[in-house]
């Protein structure tokens, strides 16, 4: 009997390279949407097609294909395979690092399929962290030449062509030998089908974009922002699974770690795809990447809103239906990061890199929770906020309060406002003089009720000791880009 063997590969510096090389300047910036897309599905149909395409260059079957996408593959190999697998990898690596410009690496590890699982893991993973700490092993006298960083990455093209446009109409994949790094739409010795739901032999990938004006392209991000309720603006959404690589580390065999991986990126590549072609959301946002635990998308901003706050709802239905028999909360909640851009022709790259710091500072605080106009809320709060808001834009639309109200609303959360050494019960007399006076007007029932229902969202229902809840500054924020025209 032939022994069997677990090789697993690993895809580094994606971040890095998604953000490399963008020119600037308005029309490179329009182009920077298509080049950023591209090179997201780049890295995201590489994780599916390598692994398929080692096993069909090695006449295997498609059955020893573990798990795919997200950065990263696993496959089983018969053991003397492994040496024509090292191989296609070696092959393919060394063209992924030229046509990235060597911001992108391709990484593998191979090990016998003997022992208790978390054995054999532990041996995959020393093995990749060996090859990530010492990128330069390989490199000989290469490591000491002088390193000079492109201006512009020489397969833009390619990405923004091939893998942008390109990608969201085929049908099919491609892959050659010829080139082991690119993949190719439609055509290639092996093919592959793309689906936007689960099937045996297809590639499961989210590529939905919002449709021009015309319909012939993608739309643009100024288009984006037009389409936006209240002020015109765009920014970029991304998501990330909390603990998600503990939850995998925590299985116990091969045969639960390969069905809950593929669960995760089935869900995020499935849902979003489903969620961006309703009515709501279909013209207003585009999909960036989906991975195997995270997703980013940009869009109109009032469209990033509701489009977090339905991932989270389903993400929760998900988890409480397939983990449900998993101890411990990893891998059962995910926090988001949405970043504006501070104007229409803002480059998509640099905010898809204010989104994913603004998600490192949301995770580093809390878990289950979202960044949102610069502030940090657990998703209760934001749906406190939903609330505030609409309670707020009423005020302003049907009863003609001024601009001014939201700027004196929102100078309560000055730090200077209950400094000093007052008893609680002035200060809350005097918060409530400041409310009563900015609210004052009509004595018309409902505008009381709103008066009334505003002021104890805002500073809590107990009378002895006045607290501003942390969503009343999200909420005012998100009332002002509602009515801003």
């Amino acid at each position: 009997m032939s022994q069997q063997i677990l090789l697993q590969g690993k895809i580094l510096g994606t971040e890095e390279f998604l953000l490399a090389g963008h020119a600037e300047g308005r029309s490179a910036r329009s182009a920077g949407e298509d080049l950023l897309s591209g090179r997201s599905q780049w890295i995201a149909l590489l994780c599916e097609v390598l692994p398929r395409a080692l096993l069909a260059e090695l006449g295997l079957a498609r059955i020893l294909l573990g798990s795919s996408g997200g950065g990263q593959f696993l496959v089983v190999l018969p053991g003397e395979a492994l040496e024509r697998a090292e191989t296609f990898l070696t092959a393919a690596a060394r063209q992924i690092t030229e046509l990235s410009s060597g911001w992108v690496r391709l990484i593998w590890s191979a090990t016998d399929n003997l022992g208790d699982w978390a054995v054999i893991r532990r041996r995959l993973n020393e093995e990749l962290q060996g090859k990530r700490n010492a990128p330069f092993a390989d490199a000989g006298a290469a490591a000491f030449q002088l390193f000079t960083p492109p201006s512009q990455l020489s397969a833009d093209s390619y990405f923004a062509k091939e893998m942008g446009a390109k990608v969201r109409e085929a049908s099919t994949i491609g892959w050659s030998p010829e080139n082991p790094a690119k993949v190719t739409p439609g055509e290639g010795k092996h093919t592959w089908s793309l689906t936007s739901n689960l099937s045996p032999d297809g590639i499961l990938v989210a590529r939905h974009a919002a449709p021009s004006d015309d319909g012939k392209v993608a739309a643009p991000v100024q288009t984006l922002a037009r389409r936006a309720q209240g002020r015109s603006s765009w920014g970029v959404l991304r998501g990330d699974v909390d603990n998600f690589g503990l939850r995998l580390r925590r299985v116990h065999s091969i045969e639960e770690h390969v069905p809950l991986s593929v669960l995760y990126k089935q869900f995020f590549a499935g849902e979003l795809e489903v969620l961006c072609s309703l009515p709501e959301f279909w013209r207003k946002v585009s999909i960036i990447y989906c991975g195997g635990d995270d997703f980013a998308v940009y869009g109109s901003w009032d469209a990033l809103i509701a489009l977090a706050r339905e991932v989270q709802r389903l993400f929760h239905r998900f988890t409480e239906e397939n983990l449900k028999e998993y101890p411990g909360p990893e891998g059962k909640t995910i926090s988001m990061a949405i970043a504006l851009a501070p104007e229409t022709y803002y480059p998509l790259a640099s905010v898809y890199e204010d989104a994913g710091r603004n998600l490192e500072l949301a995770k580093s605080a809390d878990k289950d929770c979202i960044f949102l106009l610069g502030r940090i809320l657990e998703w209760r709060h934001l749906a406190d906020a939903a609330e505030l808001k609409d309670t707020v834009t009423r005020l302003i639309h049907d009863f003609r309060m001024s601009k001014q109200f939201l700027y004196q609303l929102r100078s309560f959360y000055r730090r200077d406002a209950y400094a000093g050494g007052e008893a609680a019960t002035e200060r809350t007399w005097r918060v409530q003089r400041r409310f009563n006076r900015i609210l004052s007007g009509t004595r018309d029932r409902e505008f009381q009720k709103l008066r009334t229902h505003l002021i104890s969202e805002m500073v809590g229902r107990k009378s002895a000791e006045v607290k501003l809840r942390p969503a009343g500054l999200v909420a005012l924020e998100w009332a002002r880009l509602v009515t801003e025209v």
